[in-house]
């Protein structure tokens, strides 16, 4: 699958930024997704998954309650609504796909990933 992510941009701290992931195929549905971010001079690291249905879904501590994942099978997309927007939220943002189920929350669980989309806010 080929994983295109959008949205990106410049925000002030406290703001919202929602971002999208299109995937190409047929068989979106048979994949869960996940979102990572990587910060400059920072590893890559999780931010949020989502199963196969949409029915499941996990965060890392950090984005708890200000961020939501969702999916849309039928428009091959799946988002990330980001809210209450912080400084240290300010990363490459990619989106991931594996075929398995589950939605682990480990990079090298995830087979495809997007080019990323830059998330940047000020303080």
């Amino acid at each position: 699958v080929q994983l295109q992510a959008s949205g990106g941009g410049l925000v002030q701290a406290g703001g919202s930024l929602r971002l999208s992931c299109a995937a190409s195929g047929r068989t979106f549905s048979s994949y869960s997704m996940g979102w990572f971010r990587q910060a400059p001079g920072k590893e890559r690291e999780f931010v949020s998954a989502i199963d196969r249905s949409g029915s499941g879904t996990v965060y890392a501590d950090s984005v708890k309650g200000r961020f939501t994942i969702s999916r849309d099978n039928a428009k091959n997309t799946v988002y990330l609504q980001m809210n209450s927007l912080k400084p240290e939220d300010t990363a490459v943002y990619y989106c991931a796909a594996r075929v398995d189920s589950g939605y682990p929350r480990f990079a090298t669980s995830y087979e495809s990933w997007g080019q990323g989309t830059q998330v940047t806010v000020s303080s």
